[in-house]
């Protein structure tokens, strides 16, 4: 495989090690520039219906996530973790640095998996990588964090329920979003609030207020 088509080297290649805003306990692999990283992510593969680059970026709801995690590792201390839909995985990464047992992060993209690799090791932590959709499936996780995932009205529905399931069988379901449309707000109680700079290339503004809410 050539080194444009091979994840782990388009990861270190194209992005830069940078602590996020509200994290600087954490590096991560983060474009420089959110339009260069999508045309270079299209480029790589020749194909134009790759998945948009979300592993690139550090989402204000998974920054949230991460804060909260490393305020009060008591939440995560000793705990099996999911990272569900995981980017760079900025919140599992707070979770093992917070006393995690475990944390398995997720993602639906080859490329997502590889930045998470990367991150994990440019912050001496071990994370568990699953390629795959996990909506659905239960492996007894103690602990669920699921950052900016409620942005699509159908997808959010499928995976509200699922996240609730989880929660009513005893795990604690952690959800970090910056006022997302399909925020299912009436299931859930808030934790805590954030003030995370963002690029105004992404959110089309500088600031989110980001929260952190637990399903009940």
């Amino acid at each position: 495989m050539s080194e444009s088509l091979d994840p782990v080297a388009f990861v270190r290649a194209h992005t830069a090690l940078m602590a996020p805003p509200l994290v600087p306990e954490i590096q991560l692999h983060l474009a420089v520039e959110t339009v260069a990283i999508w045309e270079q992510t299209e480029e790589a593969l020749g194909a134009m219906g790759l998945p948009p680059p979300f592993w690139a970026f550090a989402w204000a709801g998974g920054q949230a996530l991460a804060r909260y995690c490393l305020d009060n590792p008591q939440i995560v201390t000793g705990q099996r973790v999911l990272d569900f839909a995981a980017g760079g995985a900025v919140s599992g990464i707070a979770a093992m640095q917070a006393g995690a047992a475990s944390v398995l992060a997720c993602e639906l993209d080859t490329f997502a998996i590889a930045a998470i690799e990367a991150n994990a090791a440019a912050n001496a932590v071990t994370l568990e990588t699953r390629l795959g959709d996990l909506v659905g499936t239960d492996e007894g996780w103690d602990v669920v964090l699921a950052g900016d995932v409620f942005y699509e009205d159908a997808p959010a529905r499928l995976i509200g329920g699922w996240l609730q399931d989880l929660a009513r069988r005893g795990a604690t379901v952690l959800i970090g979003d910056p006022g997302r449309s399909f925020l299912p707000q009436d299931r859930l109680d808030k934790l805590a609030e954030y003030t995370v700079p963002v690029t105004r290339d992404l959110e089309d503004r500088e600031v989110r207020y980001a929260k952190v809410w637990k399903f009940r």
